[in-house]
C-alpha cells in the first residue's frame, strides 16, 4: 500500500511553468503554470463523490463473474484467513483457522471440506462405527479415513451455515463491500502497481477501500471497520475449473463436524 508521492508531478510541474525562449529571444506566450492533472489517463471514478464511488464499485463487482480473493476475516471473534476463487455457482480455496487449514469447495448448494487426519480427530463423538468405543485408536483410525477425502456437510450442520458463505461470491461482497459512518475519499493510491482511489467510512474507523482508477472500478482492498479483517481483491474476469470432486474422492461424514 503505498500513496502516490507528490513529488511524481513535480516534473512536468515544473516543465509546464517554464517559459520558453525562441531564438529571436521572443517569448512564448503558451506557458502555462498549472498542476497536471491528477484523473489524466484514469477511469474518472476519482472525480465521482465517495458514495458514488462505492455505488460504482458494487456495480462493477457485480458485472463480472469471477474474483480472487485473500486475506482475514474475524467474526465472532475467531479469524478466518481466506485464499478462495469464487464465481456465481460456487467458489474454491482454503481457509486456515485456529492453527486448522481446510480446502473448501462449494457446487451450487452442496458443500465440501477437505482436511487432514489432525482436523477430523477433533470431531465430537467420533466419525462413524470405528469410533463407537470412544478409545483413541479408533478415533485415529476414524480421522484416517477422512483424511485429503472431500467431505459432504450436510446441510443442516452447524459448519455448514458457519462456512458456505466463504464460498458465495454474492453474499462475500455483499457483506465485505460496505463501509460505515459518514463516507469520504483519501487521495489516490497503489495497490500492486495499480492506482486507486481511497474511500474511508468515518476517517477509517468505518472502514477503507481502494478502487482501481484504471479499468473498470473494480474493489481491489478492502480494510473491514473495527478492525475485523483486511482482504486483497484481484483476478476480476479469469475463469477457473469448477466441479464436484470424483466419488472416489468424496466422503459422507456420518456425525457432527468439528465445532473447533
Amino acid at each position: 500500500m503505498t500513496p502516490i508521492s507528490p513529488g511524481r508531478s513535480r516534473t512536468a510541474t515544473l516543465a509546464g511553468a517554464v517559459c520558453v525562449l525562441l531564438v529571436t529571444g521572443t517569448v512564448l506566450t503558451g506557458c502555462s503554470s498549472e498542476e497536471e492533472d491528477p484523473h489524466k489517463g484514469t477511469n474518472g471514478v476519482g472525480k465521482l463523490s465517495a458514495a458514488e464511488i462505492q455505488n460504482r464499485t458494487r456495480t462493477a463487482a457485480k458485472s463480472v463473474d469471477t474474483v480472487r480473493l485473500h486475506g482475514n476475516v474475524v467474526t465472532s471473534g475467531r479469524t478466518y484467513t481466506l485464499d478462495m476463487r469464487l464465481k456465481p455457482e460456487g467458489g474454491i480455496g482454503s481457509v486456515t483457522a485456529g492453527g486448522q487449514t481446510f480446502r473448501l469447495l462449494k457446487v451450487d448448494d452442496e458443500l465440501f471440506l477437505k482436511a487432514d487426519a489432525r482436523f477430523w480427530g477433533q470431531a465430537d463423538g467420533g466419525a462413524g462405527e470405528d469410533d463407537a468405543k470412544g478409545d483413541g485408536a479408533s478415533d485415529a483410525v476414524a480421522a484416517g479415513k477422512l483424511a485429503e477425502k472431500y467431505v459432504k456437510v450436510p446441510e443442516g450442520d452447524p459448519s455448514y451455515k458457519k462456512f458456505i458463505g466463504f464460498a458465495d461470491k454474492d453474499v462475500l461482497l455483499d457483506s465485505l463491500l460496505t463501509l460505515y459512518g459518514t463516507l469520504a475519499t483519501d487521495g489516490h493510491h497503489e495497490q500492486d502497481g495499480v492506482r486507486s482511489i481511497r474511500v474511508t467510512g468515518d476517517k477509517g474507523s468505518g472502514g477503507t477501500l481502494d478502487v482501481s482508477l484504471e479499468g473498470k472500478p473494480y474493489p481491489l482492498r478492502m480494510v473491514r471497520a473495527g478492525k475485523a479483517g483486511t482482504l486483497t481483491f484481484s483476478a476480476w474476469g479469469v475463469d477457473f475449473a469448477l466441479e464436484k470432486p470424483a466419488k472416489d474422492e468424496t466422503l459422507d461424514y456420518e456425525g457432527q463436524l468439528p465445532t473447533s
